[in-house]
């Protein structure tokens, strides 16, 4: 999962402009709950994730509208593909419904990064 130079570029330049829903959800996310490490604006190969869960191999996305229009829908297949490929999920959450319960979505997603995580007890 080797980042790009221009990916690590764009990593860096997105942390320090965040969208109001991604900056929610890593108000919640930052402390590391339940034990939980997130990363914020994850640069994976040329593309960079909103957040990354390293321990349940899971990047987590905050989609807008324009997700759902022919050109963003087909970079997010491309960019689905490459990522998956390396053996990671994505978890897609629409912005509207952080907005409305960002607390809410963020238990959502430290439940299934929890369910996801390999098992720490050795028989």
């Amino acid at each position: 999962m080797k980042a790009t130079a221009n990916s690590m570029r764009a990593s860096r330049r997105l942390r320090r402009q965040m969208a109001p829903p991604e900056a929610l959800i890593w108000q919640l996310l930052r402390s590391s709950p339940a034990g939980i490490k997130f990363r914020r604006q994850y640069a994976i190969g040329p593309y960079v994730a909103d957040f990354y869960c390293p321990s349940a191999k899971l990047v987590i996305e905050i989609d807008g509208n324009t997700h759902a229009f022919e050109p963003q829908a087909e970079h997010d297949a491309r960019r689905d593909k490459l990522i998956t490929s390396y053996g990671v999920r994505i978890f897609r959450i629409a912005a509207s419904d952080v907005m409305r319960d960002a607390t809410s979505v963020a238990s959502a997603i430290v439940e299934t990064c929890a369910a996801r995580r390999p098992s720490t007890i050795h028989p």
